[in-house]
């Protein structure tokens, strides 16, 4: 689907150079400066090789609207946000396609707050760029650029305040990440190294292209798991191109899976940091139920996307949580998916409880979690949803993200992603077979619906 252009909750996507171009970014820029005001907006990017192009057609819309960009360059996105809310900026602009392949960017939009925009102001911006009544300042009013020369000093001393450093230190870890040619690659590094740990990388290149595929699954770990034991490592830690995702990699070079970061940062925060609510997305694996459940504080779901998660944490005054994509949210650190938030929290888990990464999996109720996609455009989606919603009208669903169908021991979602032309399927069960067995019968129904529509 390479005509494919993304509008939604997670801003504006598409591949660069067919469906996004730099006339595209600058318009979208200009008309986020003529909704949110004159004032100063930041602006980050990945890595991407098409990044500084976008960068500059975004600097480009935000002048011609009257707003002073700030420019944080090669940056993790949620330094962007904690930065926008730090200087009082009107707003953010993250160029940055997160976990789609390389050819794929994007602009992500940051309200005053440090969030992304809400549904709701998400809705009233693209008003304003459809109908295309853009402020135009005259040109002795266009302001100047600046640049900011540490744009993670925050970011690094918000997550040092909380976490307990010095047992960190006092551990002296020897840790393997594997930046995929990301922001960590400029960033993970010292971060770590200024936690005391003994640091191995690979993906530590400032390319713009990527060592392996974006996303931190599994199947895309075997470096970082090599390394890992090559180097006798104590963990090791995957990250997306924008370092807000993170996955583990054990002791012995297996990747344990993404919910188990935010199954770690869950317990790790009960138990030494705050005592309330955890909120999860509805794909989020039950282990980090189990967690909540264990320690007997309340328990909410809320839909994917990580603005309508933070929204529901900060509704329901939720001291952790976050996606099970691996994108751990602490909000007293700031209300956002931080992968190095997750890092400091798993090596501070470590170092107080003294157990490896195996022994605290070992600790972790176990199921079995399968992900898959199908092709789909949005005009399809509505019809195939309901067709799965028939077929399973008798068990315990919820639609507020999809379709939801609750089977007592095991579940499974079907949903339209907020980030790709696709329908991802996602099932969990006690066993790696009956989770297996759900997607595939999940996947004959999609594919059933759309051959009938």
């Amino acid at each position: 689907m390479k005509d494919y252009l993304k509008v939604g909750i997670s801003g504006v996507r598409g591949i660069a150079g067919e469906t996004f171009t730099p006339q595209l970014a600058a318009a979208f820029a200009h008309a986020f400066g003529s909704y949110g005001g004159r004032g100063s907006v930041l602006v980050g990017r990945d890595t991407r090789a098409s990044g500084e192009m976008f960068e500059q057609a975004v600097i480009a819309g935000l002048q011609s609207a009257g707003c002073q960009p700030i420019l944080a360059g090669i940056v993790p996105t949620p330094s962007l946000l904690m930065l926008t809310r730090k200087l009082g900026a009107r707003g953010g602009i993250a160029i940055t396609a997160s976990h789609n392949p390389a050819p794929w960017n994007a602009l992500k939009f940051v309200d005053s707050s440090g969030l992304f925009l809400s549904p709701s102001r998400a809705t009233e911006f693209f008003d304003v760029y459809h109908q295309g009544e853009f402020k135009m300042v005259p040109e002795n009013e266009i302001p100047g650029a600046t640049l900011l020369t540490d744009p993670m000093a925050w970011h690094r001393e918000k997550i040092f305040a909380y976490v307990d450093v010095e047992a960190i230190r006092r551990a002296r870890f020897k840790v393997a990440v594997d930046c995929c040619n990301g922001v960590g690659a400029l960033h993970s590094r010292p971060f770590l190294e200024a936690l005391g740990c003994e640091v191995v990388t690979c993906g530590d290149r400032i390319t713009g292209d990527f060592d392996r595929e974006p996303e931190p699954l599994p199947g895309n770990l075997g470096t970082l798991g090599q390394l890992v034991s090559d180097a006798h490592c104590v963990i090791g830690f995957a990250q997306d191109p924008d370092g807000d995702r993170l996955a583990l990699v054990n002791e012995f070079g297996k990747p344990i899976g993404e919910d188990l970061t935010v199954a770690f940062g869950v317990r790790q925060v009960l138990d030494h940091h705050a005592r309330g609510p955890v909120v999860v997305h509805m794909s989020t694996s039950r282990c980090v139920r189990a967690v909540a459940e264990q320690r007997g504080v309340p328990f909410h779901l809320a839909r994917i996307g990580e603005i309508n998660v933070t929204e529901k944490m900060l509704s329901v005054g939720s001291v952790v949580g976050g996606e099970g994509n691996g994108g751990i949210i602490i909000p007293a650190i700031h209300p956002c998916r931080d992968s190095f938030t997750g890092m400091a929290i798993v090596l501070e888990l470590l170092a107080l409880s003294g157990k490896t990464v195996s022994q605290l999996r070992a600790e972790t109720p176990t199921y079995y979690m399968v992900k898959d996609k199908i092709p789909i455009r949005n005009e399809a989606a509505v019809g195939i949803l309901r067709a799965i919603r028939r077929r399973y009208e008798h068990e315990e669903i919820s639609l507020l993200d999809g379709v939801h169908v609750d089977l007592k021991d095991r579940w499974f979602h079907a949903r339209m992603s907020n980030t790709e032309p696709v329908m991802r399927l996602t099932s969990e069960a006690p066993d790696e077979a009956s989770a297996r067995a759900l997607v595939a019968e999940l996947k004959a129904e999609v594919e059933r619906a759309t051959a009938l529509a």
